[in-house]
């Protein structure tokens, strides 16, 4: 019997204070509080990321004499990234060429085999109780305190002794190996496969690998691509592994072309005009993790989208 008083109030009130009405609508449910500091914090973070980037792509367009004579950020007198393109792929019989698809496979190759043999390890140490459990997790987690620079050597010298230096194997084996990518699949697996699912398939009759590469595979999709994506920057970034591991040129990866070309611009003479050449390289060496990084996004981003959702 109140309803009709209590509407009619309602709407007075309305009427009397519209302009508290919308600020209660643009301010109420569903809108994010902002902090100033975080954004502050946000737009530095974004800068100190861009800057070097940024000096990249405008060091890529000017000739050797420009980039001593001009500011970073500044455009030189005259536009020569097309022309520094050329020199790249052109200089020394085109070797960049050869050096990116190196790296390409190397990086590719490296991040799909760590990122399975990552994911196998840490399902198995999330869901399955075995004898020295404690002590294989405790030991993978040891090793991750480890710098890989320390592991450098002794690595040789065991590929050495296997006669697989200066191979594409050098580089490749020595990376499938994540002591990192295995915790984080161990403690992402943990919880985002339930005990429940697992049972029920193994009461339907499935087998392990049935269980694990039907349910267990897409629910740790966001984790794979995760390890996938580490490990891809890591491999490409590697240069002191194939700095030791290879001789032959045509084996390097762009990290140690690059280094070398640098080496031969920096002893002097008529080379100083590698320069320009160099920084070009290292431009072009990074769009394809950009591209990798934007194509993976949308698999990642879906993936923690279906995992969020349980039915």
């Amino acid at each position: 019997m109140t309803a009709a008083p209590l509407a009619t109030e309602s709407v007075n009130a309305v009427r009397s204070h519209p302009s508290s009405v919308r600020k209660r609508s643009r301010h109420g449910v569903g809108k994010r509080p902002r902090s100033t500091v975080l954004t502050i914090i946000v737009w530095i973070t974004l800068i100190y990321f861009l800057v070097p980037l940024l000096w990249l792509l405008i060091s890529a367009t000017k000739t050797n004499s420009d980039l001593f004579t001009t500011f970073g950020l500044a455009f030189g007198h005259s536009f020569q990234f097309f022309q520094n393109i050329g020199q790249l792929f052109t200089f020394q019989g085109g070797v960049f060429a050869r050096w990116l698809l190196n790296t390409v496979f190397y990086a590719v190759v490296s991040a799909v085999g760590a990122a399975a043999l990552a994911t196998a390890c840490g399902f198995a140490l999330a869901k399955y109780r075995f004898r020295g459990q404690g002590f294989v997790f405790g030991l993978i987690l040891g090793s991750i305190m480890v710098p890989l620079t320390a592991l450098a050597i002794p690595t040789y010298l065991l590929f050495a002794a296997a006669n697989l230096t200066d191979s594409v194997w050098a580089v490749i084996l020595p990376s499938l190996v994540s002591p990192f990518g295995v915790y984080l699949m161990r403690v992402y697996a943990a919880d985002a496969v339930d005990d429940s699912l697992l049972e029920a398939a193994r009461i339907d009759g499935a087998s392990e690998f049935l269980i694990f590469r039907t349910i267990a595979l897409r629910l740790l999709a966001p984790g794979i691509v995760t390890v996938l994506l580490f490990q891809l920057v890591a491999t490409w970034n590697n240069y002191f592994l194939p700095l030791i591991m290879l001789n032959t040129q045509s084996l390097y990866p762009v990290t140690v072309g690059l280094a070398q070309w640098q080496a031969t611009a920096s002893a002097g003479g008529g080379a100083q005009v590698l320069f320009s050449t160099v920084l070009t390289g290292a431009f072009v060496s990074v769009i394809p993790l950009i591209v990798a990084f934007l194509f993976l996004q949308r698999y990642w981003q879906s993936g923690l989208a279906t995992g969020g959702v349980k039915g």
